[in-house]
């Protein structure tokens, strides 16, 4: 354990976000995701939720303000509903962390695929939450 590390950063997570760099993007992958299909790199975080995820990650590293929205997310398939409690759960802790961020934007499915495999890494989590996956652009870290 390290003073000031959440302890759903595993040592791999830690290696992991230190080695990105500005611009890198990390998604974090519901359960469903097919994460090994789309993902160059690939680490598991079985059994945590992506907000507890976000409140871990969201201290070590500034999101990219050089972007219109360093945040995406995955808009419904057509005929498909989205339980609005799932990113207002994300956006409690993004903003508990980065209260200026702008709103997440939402990409068709076949894109976030898309996104996902240039992807620094996919991180698989237990998140349950239909439509629940999250890209977060890493920005410079601030002096």
């Amino acid at each position: 354990m390290l003073i000031g590390i959440s302890p759903v950063i595993s040592p791999e997570m830690l290696a992991i976000l230190h080695r990105m760099g500005h611009g890198d993007e990390i998604v974090l992958a519901d359960a469903h995701f097919p994460g090994e299909t789309f993902g160059q790199r690939l680490i598991r975080a079985d059994g945590l939720r992506i907000p507890q995820l976000l409140d871990g990650i969201l201290p070590l590293f500034a999101l990219d303000d050089y972007v219109d929205s360093p945040l995406i997310m995955m808009a419904p398939v057509e005929n498909d509903n989205l339980d609005p409690a799932v990113e207002e759960s994300y956006q409690q802790v993004i903003h508990k962390h980065w209260p200026n961020t702008p709103p997440i934007e939402r990409i068709e499915r076949f894109a976030f695929y898309e996104r996902t495999k240039q992807a620094f890494v996919v991180v698989m989590t237990g998140e349950t939450a239909k439509y629940g996956n999250i890209i977060l652009k890493k920005g410079v870290t601030p002096s």
